[in-house]
């Protein structure tokens, strides 16, 4: 039944698998019911007197916001892009289709599907099983209106328990596996054929989507303790920095179950949960962390068989799993295509040209702490309920769930929590030193997979078999601060230090990333923190390297140019004028100043003053143009930046809000914030279009300050590339405008403020029997 009201203005294993879904479901549960209450921008407050009437309301939102987004995921986690779509289109990841396809079909077998469900708490599947009623319902309701033009097909279906599963699974192996999809894909026994040009540009592709996945997915965090904020109790700053599209972008909901949940924030496509947010008693945010969530083993094969491995002395052949995929011909048949993947006991065998090769002596397998990590949802929906900061902390000691992120947390009693407790494989400092070849580096872990005494250690303590228990990671619970922007763990409060870990958790005496050296330079020179010194941090849009380098910048350019004067002089004047900041007004200086430092890149000994691990808030810092070299270096990258600014169109008084932009449909939102790398706290990443201008792909997401008075949560935010995903939807581009112009919006969470709001309007949503039925 559908009440709408405005109350204001307008195999065997997939046997077993279907046979444990049905019989959770046969007992004919409750017939679920919620109220779905959206207030400004969109945003549902979704209420219900249990998870699977939460779920139902979850679920059915989300459809009406991002139909075609789940659909497209779905298609995708089932590995059907290339019978849809055929086999050499690109997904949103710019991964091939085909690739894609082999990669979930390996990664999801009913068998990994079926154990994860079965491992899943009663109040999880509920919330799963509601979650898939209420995005069907949608879905029905969508058809008989006449589904968006972006998704019609036969790819668009109703969904099920186990796609979200898979939903989930993906999610999981982001920070492992899921980067070498190609590489496990591509794999072949070295009589094989070789890889072919077109391969070779996958790979590029590959390398560099790794290359930017702490970018793409990084963040920033700051939890201000009763030591520092404004009024002694805790506050927050969530500035994850996530895609602005496709199975990674952050849905915004108010979840409520009378008594039991009451937890607002951001989730990811697919997951009845919050992910990022607050409740009652505290906020919590993640940051994307540098530990490792998987260990390479490199075999030695056997010299009479390449298919073969030598395991303390032994040949052992390697496992052979046979995938199978539907592919549309051109023709529009579909044919299924086989492809053999390859394992060890630790793993896939994974093959990288030039990097991970698989020749008649070495092959390489990986392995992925994450594959068996069944706990995620569980960790996340305890976390949602947590009344305190205690009890928050000890779930995550417990279930140890988080995949590959830290979490920060603040309460109202004025605590900050800091925890790296991600899945991380159990390999201590000796371990690698006797098991990996120290000429490798520490980039990509590599173990001898020819010795069991190799294998990752055993603890009783953890959750599960081979990683690190709880107890042995980084945390800090202070009342001043903590704060991360994804460095190591070493420096999340520079009073307390943190080290002594195995450098697969955690390494100190690292050069700090940038954001990190703007954090704390910020958290220093102010003494009260209040909300403002919070949002200023990111909105802001500081460049913080300017800071460390435009005096010697400024110097070079007052100096003799020679010949290159009369060239490099706009581009002087440019970085001369330019306010030092990535606000929409800020002029040519700044898309130079990005020229030159990326210019810089590769260059050595360019800095006047080096790393000092004594001092890692203020080095290295300078440029040492007094160098022959750099300053050669420098020259060159200032007239390369004057050669790109021409040939991109670009005007001496363009400024950044007409180059950095975000596209729907027909219209352009101007975009500030830049690339972290630089220091931009407000860290966004944008892309080079065909007319000269920029296109955001990820950055600044869901932007969350939290704060506590006496009647509990304080909230400000802005979900950055707004709520729905359909360029047709009122929710498409409000919330990117209002980011766009510096405005955060109080986020409605007590009663009160959720029916005040002057958007305010209710939808309740009832599943009889199955079907619909309208009133």
């Amino acid at each position: 039944m559908i009440i709408s009201s405005q109350l204001t203005r307008l195999s065997l294993a997939g046997l077993f698998l279907g046979l444990s879904l049905a019989a959770n479901a046969r007992s004919q549960p409750e017939q679920a019911s919620a109220d779905i209450r959206r207030t400004s921008f969109g945003v549902p407050h979704i209420r219900a007197q249990s998870e699977r009437g939460l779920g139902f309301g979850i679920g059915y939102a989300y459809a009406q916001d991002n139909l075609c987004l789940l659909a497209n995921e779905i298609a995708t986690v089932n590995g059907q892009r290339s019978r849809y779509f055929g086999p050499e289109q690109l997904t949103v990841e710019e991964r091939e289709n085909l690739v894609s396809d082999l990669f979930f079909t390996w990664l999801n077998t009913p068998r990994a599907i079926d154990g994860f469900w079965q491992a899943q708490t009663p109040q999880v599947r509920e919330l799963i099983e509601g979650y898939v009623a209420g995005y069907n319902l949608s879905l029905a309701e969508r058809r008989s209106q006449g589904l968006p033009q972006q998704c019609q097909g036969e790819w668009v279906r109703d969904i099920t328990a186990q796609d979200l599963v898979k939903l989930t699974r993906r999610l999981l192996v982001e920070g492992g596996v899921g980067q070498f999809a190609e590489a496990l894909a591509g794999a072949t026994p070295p009589a094989a054929v070789a890889v072919n040009d077109g391969k070779q540009t996958a790979f590029q592709l590959a390398d560099t989507r790794m290359q930017r996945f702490a970018l793409d997915r990084g963040s920033n965090a700051v939890a201000v303790g009763s030591e520092r904020s404004f009024n002694g109790r805790g506050m927050l700053l969530a500035n994850p920095h996530f895609p602005w599209v496709g199975g990674m972008r952050f849905y915004q909901m108010h979840l409520t179950i009378p008594g039991k949940l009451d937890v607002m924030g951001a989730a990811l496509p697919g997951l009845p949960m919050i992910n990022i947010g607050f409740n009652q008693h505290l906020a919590w945010t993640h940051t994307v962390d540098s530990s490792r969530h998987f260990t390479l083993y490199r075999l030695q094969l056997d010299p009479k068989d390449s298919t073969r491995y030598l395991l303390d002395g032994k040949s052992l052949p390697l496992q052979k799993q046979t995938l199978k995929v539907d592919v549309k011909q051109p023709d529009g048949s579909v044919k299924a295509i086989s492809h053999v993947v390859y394992s060890s006991q630790f793993g896939p065998i994974v093959q990288w040209p030039g990097k991970l090769d698989w020749d008649k002596q070495f092959a390489y397998s990986l392995r992925d702490a994450n594959l068996d990590n069944d706990r995620v949802l569980a960790q996340w929906y305890a976390m949602n309920q947590a009344d305190s900061l205690q009890a928050f902390q000890d779930s995550v000691h417990k279930i140890q769930g988080i995949p590959w992120v830290n979490t920060l947390a603040a309460d109202d009693k004025g605590q900050t929590l800091y925890m790296n407790l991600s899945v991380v494989p159990n390999v201590s400092a000796e371990k690698l030193a006797q098991c990996s070849d120290p000429r490798i580096g520490l980039q990509m872990i590599v173990l001898d997979g020819s010795n069991s005494a190799c294998a990752w250690n055993i603890d009783p303590q953890a959750a599960q078999k081979g990683i690190y228990a709880s107890d042995k990671l980084p945390q800090l619970l202070r009342k001043d601060f903590v704060q991360h922007s994804n460095d190591s763990a070493w420096m999340a409060n520079p009073a307390q230090p943190l080290t002594g870990y195995s450098p697969l958790i955690s390494q100190d005496s690292q050069p700090l990333g940038l954001r990190s050296r703007f954090a704390l330079n910020s958290l220093a020179s102010v003494g009260t923190l209040g909300v403002a010194d919070l949002q200023r941090m990111v909105l802001g849009d500081e460049v913080y390297q300017a800071g460390q380098v435009m005096p010697d910048l400024l110097q070079f350019c007052a100096g003799d140019l020679g010949a290159d004067a009369q060239t490099l002089a706009p581009l002087c004047a440019s970085l001369k004028a330019w306010d030092r900041r990535a606000n929409l007004d800020s002029g040519l200086g700044f898309v130079h100043f990005q020229n030159v430092m990326q210019g810089l890149e590769q260059a050595e000994d360019v800095w006047r003053v080096a790393f000092d691990p004594q001092d890692p808030q203020h080095t290295p810092r300078g440029l040492a143009v007094d160098k022959p070299s750099v300053a050669q270096a420098l020259r060159q990258a200032m007239l390369a930046s004057v050669e790109q600014v021409k040939a991109s169109g670009l005007k001496p008084d363009s400024r950044w809000g007409d180059i950095q932009v975000v596209s729907r449909g027909d219209r352009e939102t101007p975009i500030h914030g830049g690339p972290g790398a630089l220091g931009v706290y407000n860290a966004i990443q944008s892309v080079p279009r065909t007319d000269g201008k920029r296109e955001v792909v990820s950055g600044t997401s869901y932007l969350q300050i939290v704060t506590f008075d006496d009647k509990g949560p304080q909230a400000k935010g802005v979900l950055a590339f707004s709520l729905s995903s359909d360029p047709a939807s009122k929710y498409a581009n409000d919330q990117t405008l209002a980011f766009s112009k510096k405005q955060l919006s109080v986020l409605p969470f007590t009663e009160q403020q959720i029916k005040a709001d002057p958007s305010y309007q209710v939808q309740t949503i009832r599943e009889q029997d199955g079907k619909v039925a309208k009133q």
